[in-house]
């Protein structure tokens, strides 16, 4: 449940559980500004950084992140990327984090759009994104202690917030100091508006230089420091706390699917300049131009691995299909039904109505049952944070962003390591390692730069060496257009998913009516989209008519099982193709590609062998996922490379990286 708030009388937000104000006697505006702003001498500090990144303790209303983002929107001098990373271990509710920033109508539009945001906030990390990716706000839900030294991020100014040391002094204690301590590098600035000696102690303990200040009035005096440690700091693992992140240059990313997309898009955002190389001669030519597909959270009673990765992936795909594509063309949001055919619950028990849990998924309403035309009592979830995509679309709207060149009939035979001094061009790698070069089957040199990700989907494995087993899985659905003289099938009006999956409606294109894919909308009736199998071990394209027959029954089965009603429909549909070239416009079709799946199921993102390989990453192997996690796991190499704060919980991080193969 959120946080109670109590409301004084001037407005000001009161906490019952530490018995204080959230904001000083004067309102947090200046003290947001004067005291941790000017504090940490911003703007001035991020002028012409390519990242900056910011640590507070003590999220509250988010005051302080919003004259924070305010001031980095009218800063010309701005740095490319804010990052600003905030613990809070008792998240207020959203109606409530509205009604405490009504009274700044200046902020009314970044509020707002904070406000749309908050929501699901189970403890662990969320990114929240704004601004296009260029605003990035990371909640650490937890205790303060703890979900520091759990992610250790590095940040370059530091805003000690939170209520008094009298009412809440485990976040000002020594363990907690020491946590942050660690987040810093050399030069860091941290600013508070209490001059408790304890804290002022234990921060010099901690290699703070501190100083005292006039302060912002009723205050007499505020506290500045800067991480000036006189021994050298050190990392959990060891290694000397990198002052400066890998400026960004040219790179190279092999595959234009949506893993390659995703890549190129996150780095282009950082400045690099991408080349992204595909074999195919259009963009999302593979796994990625499935007509359309579902996106939506895996659930599991005991929150596993792949349900917390799941929110972290559905998180990110609605943030940048939100600003990237067109709202029920390309996309919607609408919900997704799953129907549990093995009648598992499926859902955490902590996940009570009005939870942060139930605002992601909740136990079937009856209304959505009766729309699926599920008799009550079936045991299935309903997902509120998500629906359908069109893939394509969204490769196309990330290849299209300032600083991809996308080069398609580009087949990448082999990756050859080459010595900044023989490279022909002179580029030095992200470590000082010299280049790589992308060369085709006669050897010809396609493209070179100091930075290559592999991001080619079942082609991967190739040019990886064939070092982490991946498997090719074949996949193939059956769709078709909806026939506009016969009566609407009895289809759920939002996708339904469990054992395969069903699209009700999407926006088809004429090319793909035809047969082929295209990328244009146009006034064709809507389609439908269901499956799909999973071939292990088979990469064989396009299938045979027998298979393709086989896979026609495969998918009519598994949908017979997840939505009864409209499995009838299909399975005149089927019928009317089955002899492969469809005999009406309301016939079914086949669509097939190759995934490509890791070991342990999960996807692959980070250095390939950052050793031996130095430049070399890979994100990959996104198996049936990768609407879901494509994206998380772009983000995620792009943390990774920067030393930016990751963009999920580090558990997860590790559980993605490649240094787990």
């Amino acid at each position: 449940m959120s946080e109670p708030i109590d409301w004084l009388p001037d407005g000001t937000p009161y906490s019952p559980r530490f018995g204080d104000r959230y904001h000083s006697e004067n309102g947090g505006l200046e003290q947001a500004s004067g005291v941790f702003l000017q504090g940490c001498g911003l703007p001035g500090a991020w002028a012409g950084q390519r990242q900056w990144r910011i640590l507070e303790t003590g999220f509250g209303f988010g005051l302080n992140f919003l004259i924070t983002w305010a001031a980095w929107r009218a800063d010309p001098q701005r740095c490319g990327l804010l990052h600003f990373v905030s613990t809070e271990a008792w998240p207020v509710s959203a109606d409530d984090l509205h009604r405490a920033h009504a009274s700044h109508p200046h902020l009314a539009d970044l509020a707002h759009a904070l406000h749309q945001q908050w929501w699901g906030l189970l403890p662990g990390v969320h990114r929240l994104r704004f601004d296009e990716g260029r605003v990035l706000l990371t909640l650490y839900v937890g205790d303060t202690q703890a979900m520091l030294r759990q992610q250790a991020p590095t940040v370059d100014s530091v805003y000690l917030d939170g209520f008094s040391p009298q009412r809440n002094p485990d976040i000002w204690d020594e363990h907690t100091l020491k946590a942050v301590a660690r987040c810093c590098r050399r030069g860091t600035r941290l600013a508070t508006w209490t001059i408790a000696r304890a804290v002022r102690d234990t921060l010099a303990q901690c290699g703070f230089e501190v100083q005292r200040v006039p302060g912002i009035p009723p205050k007499r005096d505020n506290l500045h420091a800067v991480y000036a440690p006189r021994w050298e700091p050190r990392t959990a693992r060891g290694t000397a706390v990198p002052d400066v992140p890998v400026a960004p240059g040219r790179c190279i990313v092999i595959g234009g699917g949506m893993a390659g997309a995703a890549s190129a898009a996150s780095l282009a955002r950082r400045g690099w300049q991408v080349q992204v190389l595909d074999a195919a001669p259009a963009p999302a030519a593979g796994a990625s131009a499935l007509p359309a597909g579902v996106f939506a959270p895996h659930v599991s009673p005991d929150d596993s691995v792949l349900s917390r990765l799941s929110r972290s992936g559905v998180r990110t795909t609605l943030q940048q299909a939100g600003w990237a594509l067109a709202e029920g063309t390309d996309w919607s949001a609408c919900g997704v039904l799953e129907h549990r055919v093995d009648g598992s619950p499926g859902l955490p028990a902590a996940w009570a109505p009005g939870s942060a849990g139930a605002q992601w998924s909740i136990p079937a309403p009856p209304a959505a049952l009766g729309a699926a035309g599920l008799p009550p009592g079936t045991s299935a979830c309903w997902h509120a944070r998500a629906g359908w995509i069109r893939p394509a679309r969204l490769v196309e709207a990330l290849l299209s962003q300032p600083g991809i060149e996308w080069r398609g009939d580009c087949a990448v035979a082999q990756l050859r390591q080459t010595p900044s001094h023989t490279a022909q061009t002179d580029l030095t790698g992200p470590h000082g390692d010299g280049c790589w070069q992308a060369l085709d089957a006669q050897g010809v040199v396609l493209a070179e730069a100091p930075l290559v990700v592999i991001a080619a989907g079942a082609a991967s494995a190739r040019l990886l060496g064939h070092r982490w087993q991946l498997q090719p899985v074949r996949g193939q659905v059956s769709w078709g257009l909806h026939d506009s003289t016969a009566p609407r099938p009895p289809m759920a009006p939002f996708p339904v998913n469990g054992h395969g999956n069903l699209v009700p409606a999407f926006t088809a294109s004429a090319p793909e009516a035809a047969g082929g894919i295209a990328h244009a909308s146009t006034g064709l009736p809507p389609a439908w989209v269901m499956g799909s199998t999973f071939e292990r071990g088979v990469d064989t394209l396009p299938p045979s008519l027998a298979d393709q027959h086989a896979a026609h029954a495969a998918n009519l089965a598994k949908l017979r099982t997840l939505q009864p009603q409209a499995a009838m429909a299909v399975g005149a549909a089927l019928q009317a193709g089955a002899d492969g070239v469809p005999q009406h416009a309301g016939a079914a079709r086949s669509w097939s590609a190759v995934r490509c799946t890791s070991p342990d199921r999960l996807p692959i993102a980070g250095p390939v062998a950052a050793a031996e390989l130095p430049g070399l990453w890979t994100c990959t192997a996104m198996g049936a996922r990768g609407l879901t996690l494509a994206l998380l796991c772009g983000e995620l190499l792009a943390a990774r490379l920067h030393g930016e704060p990751l963009p999920l919980d580090a558990r997860l991080a590790r559980a993605l990286g490649t240094e787990r193969l």
